[in-house]
């Protein structure tokens, strides 16, 4: 009699270190081998279970994803059925970086968290939340992508924004600076350098604005 599985649990979600246990029944004669395997991993790292009832404890994120179960004897090919498990966990900011932008140019910053649920975000400046058309400012939220865009920088723009990304079962924040840039050549970085000027028989040394503070900017003669 060729395998057939006969019961499967259902599709689940859990939270990040709940216990699971996933069951699959089946019939045949002979009486089939049961398998559980890992779908969602490379091959050879996904753990196979021989046995009726695969048992996860502490379930961590990256266990989250499709599971086999295949029944299998030596009449026929084998019953195969799948079944999800979808781990949420809270929000963490996998990219947060600072950036640099002239004056009256357009300037993006840019937040990646990953989270499931997926996250919610929230900008501020200070003890102030940011809102589209606020301040000459956009925020678009896209999937796992927060970014806020200034269309003309000032001054008064220059210093540290924080990203809050939120879901239902906590939240995380990242701390993000846009800060000045002279344009000049040999301005680079977040650092003042020496560079040439056009008359060879004078130097100048570049300029930064960090939080709207002028770090550097005169000029050598010799």
């Amino acid at each position: 009699v060729p395998p057939q599985i006969m019961n499967i649990s259902s599709d689940i979600t859990v939270n990040e270190g709940s216990s699971v246990t996933l069951l699959c029944l089946a019939i045949g004669r002979p009486e089939p081998t049961v398998t559980w395997r890992h779908l969602s991993v490379k091959e050879g790292q996904g753990f196979v279970s021989e046995d009726e009832y695969l048992e996860i404890s502490d379930i961590k994120r990256d266990q989250s994803g499709e599971y086999e179960c295949s029944a299998l004897n030596d009449v026929a090919a084998p019953d195969v059925r799948k079944v999800k498990i979808t781990v949420n966990y809270p929000p963490y900011i996998s990219k947060a970086k600072n950036t640099g932008v002239s004056v009256g140019q357009k300037g993006i910053l840019s937040c990646e968290a990953s989270a499931v649920p997926m996250a919610e975000f929230q900008w501020f400046k200070e003890d102030t939340r940011l809102a589209t058309g606020l301040g000459g400012v956009r925020i678009e939220n896209k999937g796992r992508i927060s970014t806020l865009t200034f269309f003309n920088v000032s001054e008064k723009d220059y210093g540290n924004y924080t990203c809050v990304a939120t879901n239902k079962l906590g939240n995380t924040n990242a701390s993000i600076t846009l800060y000045g840039e002279c344009r000049k050549p040999g301005c680079s970085g977040l650092g003042a350098s020496v560079i040439d000027g056009v008359n060879s028989a004078s130097r100048a040394l570049a300029c930064l604005w960090l939080s709207g503070t002028l770090l550097a900017h005169f000029f050598i003669k010799f």
